[in-house]
């Protein structure tokens, strides 16, 4: 399973992120969130929230992030983040 990145077109902060699992390799499914209703949907079903980016790996989710604040996130479960390749 890929994470998925939840992202708004043009919003800065989803373009960091994009930027960010690029530069380190990492392969998403990335669902723009204004342009399907249904990914809006599952954001807000998964997240609680309707705020981008937010990243989806199986039950670990980061909503709202900047880098720094996915990095503090991650750093807290190692074996989610060996699983991502990070």
């Amino acid at each position: 399973m890929k994470p998925i990145l939840y992202i708004k077109k043009g919003c800065p902060w989803c373009v960091d992120a994009l930027n960010y699992f690029q530069a380190k390799g990492l392969d998403l499914d990335i669902r723009d969130v204004r342009v399907s209703a249904e990914d809006m949907a599952e954001l807000q079903k998964v997240s609680g929230q309707t705020l981008t980016p937010t990243l989806r790996y199986s039950d670990f989710i980061v909503a709202d992030f900047d880098i720094n604040e996915f990095e503090a996130a991650i750093d807290k479960h190692p074996s989610i983040k060996a699983s991502m390749g990070l």
